[in-house]
């Protein structure tokens, strides 16, 4: 179920299994738009701020200071969580979100109504000694039991049953997606960041774009994405549509949409490490200014020095040192657009992660994959 089955000194991303499964209760509701997420790179160019630090620019770190939004989320749950890590491993909750406001109507279409949806989510999790990293991405379309949860605004939300994952974002924004992914995996989300669409398609732009390979033509008119199969530099606005496409490729469910999704966050890594930016003021300074704007973090990272300090700690991390799995699940018999958890093998990668050790091949194989593997790689 991976989109990169290449193992890594992380955990070998091979695709999934069969098992039990839970079926949830609940109301099914039709699918909304398709709406593109994005995937955040403000870690790596935030560590190159340090450059821009050496020089005494110190209006530049009360600038980028300024752009940073974050929230409390520590305050908001409580301590009914699961423990910390005490091996030096941690786990980053990674969500992209359109807001559905300014640049980001646009972009994603529809009405300027000030909600908040987030469809991509990725649990990053930094093994010990932070030079190898597995990505465990969450399907949207999950039907899940989601727990009772207060938001950073003081207000509680009820707990529901057999409502998309993404329900948790768009009723308790950050701090209730966090408290549905503790619930699900057991396991201490350390930090959050979250990053809009429209930054990341200005973060594209500003990196000189992405370099891909499409190994088959894709066309999706929602998406607006149209790709011959060959190698391409795509523009900010090329790359949306790429992570937002799901009926282009596969079986034109979101599990094939998270695949292109990791497949191209391994190459934003890869463009982030080769682009020059560390030799570049001025084109650090527009990345760094662009990403601290686009991210939102949990309030233990929400300033630059904070968020600086932890990012250095990530940047050993090569693409060739990234593991991706998609969740195990199973496609819904009831509903073909809407997934369930697959208990039993999902437990083998909470459990490997909460070990700090690769995921066994068990965990990722005989599970429902999308059918887009191997459509995009990195050039």
């Amino acid at each position: 179920m991976s989109a990169d089955s290449t193992p890594g000194p992380g955990i070998p991303g091979t695709p999934g299994t069969s098992g039990a499964r839970h079926r949830a209760k609940g109301r099914r509701r039709k699918p909304r738009g398709r709406r593109g997420k994005g995937l955040t790179v403000a870690a790596w160019t935030a560590a190159g701020v340090v450059v821009l630090g050496g020089t005494g620019a110190g209006y530049v770190y009360f600038k980028l200071n300024g752009n940073l939004n974050s929230v409390d989320i520590n305050q908001a749950l409580g301590t009914d969580r699961p423990g910390k890590a005490d091996n030096g491993s941690e786990n980053i909750l990674v969500l992209g979100s359109d807001t559905r406001s300014g640049s980001n109507r646009k972009l994603g279409g529809g009405e300027d109504d000030g909600s908040a949806r987030s469809d991509t989510a990725m649990i990053v999790h930094v093994y010990k000694g932070h030079k190898a990293a597995s990505v465990v991405s969450i399907p949207r379309d999950t039907l899940i039991e989601r727990p009772e949860c207060t938001d950073t605004d003081g207000v509680t939300h009820d707990a529901a049953s057999g409502v998309m994952f993404n329900s948790a974002y768009s009723t308790g924004g950050a701090a209730c997606a966090v408290k549905t992914v503790e619930s699900i995996t057991d396991l201490r989300m350390d930090h959050y960041l979250e990053v809009d669409f429209a930054g990341f398609q200005k973060l594209v732009d500003e990196l000189g774009g992405v370099e891909v390979t499409t190994n088959q033509d894709i066309k999706d008119t929602e998406s607006h994405l149209n790709l011959k199969s060959g190698t391409h530099q795509l523009t900010g606005e090329q790359a949306l549509g790429l992570v937002r496409t799901r009926h282009g490729v596969g079986d034109g469910s979101d599990l094939g949409r998270i695949q292109l999704q990791q497949a191209f966050m391994k190459a934003l890594v890869a463009q982030v490490k080769d682009v020059g930016v560390f030799t570049n003021p001025k084109k650090l300074y527009d990345l760094a200014d662009t990403a601290t704007k686009t991210v939102t973090t949990d309030s233990d990272i929400g300033s630059v020095n904070s968020l600086l300090s932890w990012a250095n700690g990530l940047k050993g991390i090569s693409p060739s040192h990234m593991t991706m799995v998609t969740m195990p699940v199973q496609y819904d018999p009831a509903d073909l657009n809407r997934v369930l958890l697959d208990e039993q093998k999902a437990d083998l990668v909470w459990t490997a992660l909460k070990n700090d050790q690769q995921i066994p091949k068990a965990a990722t194989t005989g599970t429902a994959t999308g059918q887009a593997k191997s459509v995009v790689s990195s050039s």
